[in-house]
């Protein structure tokens, strides 16, 4: 039998738009939007569905608006497939919070509560340095290893085969893309962001996350939940708190985290967002691995058919 597995996407997936079609076919999934916005006393919703970009691409504004958005796509796959089973999750750095979420280790309020804090702190660390990201395509790991070592930057995104994203000081990312170039990368391109995401220009963000997180309750999650720093499953609560915090200046270990789960049998992989990034980088793990999405009322439907088949 076939074990399935439910993928959360992360920072950058956002899109003007998005929940508004799913929050436009059912009441019950404009009901999640309108209790987003009782909980943390903004119009969420509205950045969500109305934009403009330069607000929903905010930090503080993302990590909350994909963490519902994802939210609400799981809802509704479960009022469509009642009987809807998985055995794992998993999420993109800031997926992590709702790959907990739907395993029951947090609650949806507190869920949604501490991603929004954490944008904030994030938001605050990225304006009192000055970090970047970049993507380096079709280049080893070794390879781009050893530039990070060379420029002073770190490999803070290990998401597929040939996709790695460095992160650090503006001048230094800068310096790595030259040389991953004269090393033989396809591209080694800076990336839209607001700060060196995945990197110990983070450290100023972890105080806080912390203190938000032990103000908390976490449960052992129900199914097995796969941890970015570790790319094995999260153990008991406070290890979970220990991971969330060392996690945004860690490395997120995505390609590692999909191998443990095939290694395990998994075979069915839902992506529960926002975007197909996490779909496009299980075609470069795993070409055989079924993969599915959940973004909007037409994939939605798609998906339903494809467990109902």
């Amino acid at each position: 039998m076939s074990k399935t597995a439910l993928l959360f996407a992360g920072q950058g997936a956002q899109v003007v738009g998005m929940g508004k079609d799913l929050a436009e076919g059912s009441a019950a999934a404009a009901g999640w939007f309108e209790r987003a916005n009782s909980v943390l006393g903004y119009d969420l919703a509205s950045i969500c569905f109305n934009g403009p970009e330069t607000e929903l691409t905010k930090t503080e504004h993302a990590q909350p608006g994909i963490f519902l958005v994802s939210w609400v796509a799981l809802q509704m796959l479960r009022e469509r497939v009642p009987a809807l089973a998985f055995e794992a999750t998993a999420g993109l750095s800031l997926g992590e919070f709702t790959a907990l979420t739907a395993a029951g280790a947090i609650g949806f309020e507190d869920g949604l509560k501490i991603v929004r804090r954490r944008g904030q702190l994030m938001q605050r660390a990225c304006e009192v340095t000055r970090g970047t990201m970049a993507a380096i395509i079709g280049l080893e790991e070794t390879v781009t290893r050893e530039i990070c070592a060379q420029t002073g930057v770190v490999l803070a995104n290990l998401n597929c085969p040939g996709q790695l994203v460095i992160s650090g000081e503006l001048a230094k990312i800068e310096q790595a893309c030259e040389q991953a170039k004269a090393k033989g990368a396809r591209r080694a391109l800076p990336l839209p962001v607001a700060g060196a995401y995945h990197s110990p220009l983070m450290e100023s963000a972890q105080a806080g996350l912390r203190s938000e997180l032990d103000a908390i309750g976490i449960q052992p999650p129900t199914v097995t939940v796969v941890s970015n720093v570790t790319a094995q499953p999260h153990a008991d609560p406070a290890a979970i708190r220990s991971r969330l915090v060392e996690q945004v200046t860690a490395s997120v270990r995505w390609e590692e985290s999909m191998r443990y789960l095939l290694a395990q049998g998994f075979t069915r992989f839902i992506e529960l967002g926002p975007g197909t990034a996490l779909s496009g980088f299980m075609k470069r793990i795993d070409k055989n691995a079924v993969m599915l999405n959940v973004a909007d009322r037409q994939s939605l439907e798609a998906t339903v058919k494809a467990i109902a088949s």
